[in-house]
């Protein structure tokens, strides 16, 4: 029987996404952090619960031909996979996709390839930074993982230099005027969180997170942060007065210049408020939605589908819809969140694109509504957020019987889960691949297409 404290020489057989090796000891699978396949390790165990074992590494006896050194100074434990070369990155998350779908949805299909990232380093186009109070100084940086302690940074390896830059300014004004770091516990301080989005257009918007807003001091600080970052194109300041973790809520108040970025995908320009969603990674976000539109649009025989409806769940800004008005008849977008409805309409009068609809209803109510009017898209995508779809709307996208159903997945276990419900609808996995959307990190973005069985796509 395994014990707390328990020592073992072990090998290594396989690899989790969150970069954990797992071996087995005694009929038991126990996970090692930052372990390769194949390697060889002298083990001490931590903890041992009903379903799982969890172990550090005291001694790596055999490394790994693929390991390599950490390049990163920050231990936040979000870049779990900077300790294996990149390639290995690749195969460690098409294996993980993979067996979601063989293992967890039944499925005989798995991906046909996965797509690396153009950039593995500061290609992320927004940063979400926790502010608190370290040392008695305010600091930015992520949380340990499980824990509300914050690993304070100066450098992120994921982020731009004018993010960082960014951060480091408003906590410096923050020491130099006795703003506090807002605290959960009591509801006291001010700054909670730093907000940040850029575009490939030289856009810049900090969004500052506060319980409550900085009164006489506003003004010096927007004239320190446009002195110590010139290339910002607008302040925002997000009076979040809920208790909880809820990064971006209540009121939003521009303190300077635009609010938004510009960002151009697939041919379309983009406005983006900081409430809508926008993928982090604009050259993958690109290379997905084509593939997306290809999968929409294209019967078996690679030729373009005679195409009326396309309905575009989880629709953000309408960066997936107003790709898919060039080869549709009409376009209906649906997305709970106003600010992205509203960014959604102004960009497809921005580009002209008269044939796209935006309505404000989560995926559930649109998808019954239309439903009940009767209309049958040929083509239905979804994009949904890491908890995937609720079943009633896998029913009511099933009910409606498009051809085809495009899903646009951050998360691979409820990617198969959704699939495997798909399935008892008379929908069928075709095709599916990967793309790298987060290099360094655990996260996957899959998109996959599905059929109906009883119509010809």
């Amino acid at each position: 029987m395994l014990t707390k404290n328990q020592r073992a020489e072990v090998r290594i057989e396989s690899c989790t996404p969150e970069g954990y090796g797992v071996c087995r000891l005694e009929g038991r699978a126990v996970f090692v952090a930052s372990a390769m396949p194949g390697e060889r390790w002298e083990i001490l165990i931590l903890k041992v619960t009903a379903s799982a074992v969890w172990a550090k590494g005291l001694r790596l006896l055999e490394p790994s031909p693929v390991r390599c050194e950490p390049d990163c100074p920050n231990l936040c434990g979000g870049c779990t996979l900077r300790h294996m070369r990149y390639e290995e990155e690749l195969r460690v998350k098409k294996e993980h996709v993979d067996d979601c779908l063989h293992r967890l949805g039944k499925q005989a299909v798995g991906t046909a390839v996965i797509h690396p990232s153009p950039l593995t380093e500061r290609y992320r186009n927004k940063a979400i930074f926790a502010v608190d109070t370290v040392a008695g100084k305010p600091a930015f940086g992520f949380y340990r993982p499980r824990t509300h302690t914050l690993v304070p940074v100066r450098d992120c390896l994921l982020q731009s230099e004018k993010c960082l830059r960014a951060a480091r300014a408003l906590v410096d004004f923050m020491g130099m005027h006795g703003v506090p770091a807002y605290d959960e516990l009591t509801g006291k301080g001010t700054v909670r969180h730093i907000f940040w989005r850029e575009s490939r257009r030289e856009d810049a918007v900090l969004c500052i997170v506060a319980a409550r807003g900085f009164g006489s001091l506003t003004s010096a600080l927007t004239v320190f942060l446009r002195e110590q970052c010139p290339f910002l194109t607008g302040i925002v300041l997000n009076i979040n007065k809920t208790r909880g973790n809820t990064v971006l809520a209540g009121e939003f108040y521009t303190l300077w210049g635009r609010p938004t970025v510009k960002e151009t995908l697939c041919g379309n320009e983009f406005e983006v408020a900081p409430q809508a969603f926008l993928q982090i990674n604009p050259p993958q976000a690109e290379a997905l939605y084509r593939k997306a539109l290809e999968y929409a649009t294209e019967n078996s025989a690679g030729e373009p589908a005679g195409n009326a409806l396309a309905l575009d769940l989880y629709c953000g800004a309408g960066t997936v819809s107003l790709c898919l008005a060039a080869r549709f008849r009409k376009v209906i977008g649906a997305e709970i969140v106003p600010q992205a409805i509203e960014n959604a309409k102004e960009n497809a009068e921005r580009n002209g694109i008269e044939n796209a609809e935006f309505v404000c209803a989560d995926a559930a109510e649109i998808a019954d509504r239309l439903k009940r009017e009767g209309l049958r898209p040929d083509a239905v995508i979804v994009d949904p957020p890491r908890k995937g779809l609720a079943e009633s709307v896998v029913r009511d996208i099933a009910a409606m019987q498009p051809a085809r159903v495009v899903y646009i997945s951050c998360n691979p276990s409820t990617l198969a889960r959704d699939v495997a419900r798909f399935n008892e609808t008379e929908y069928c996995l075709s095709a599916a691949e990967a793309y790298d959307m987060f290099p360094r990190t655990s996260h996957i973005e899959t998109v996959a297409l599905l059929y109906h069985q009883k119509k010809e796509l």
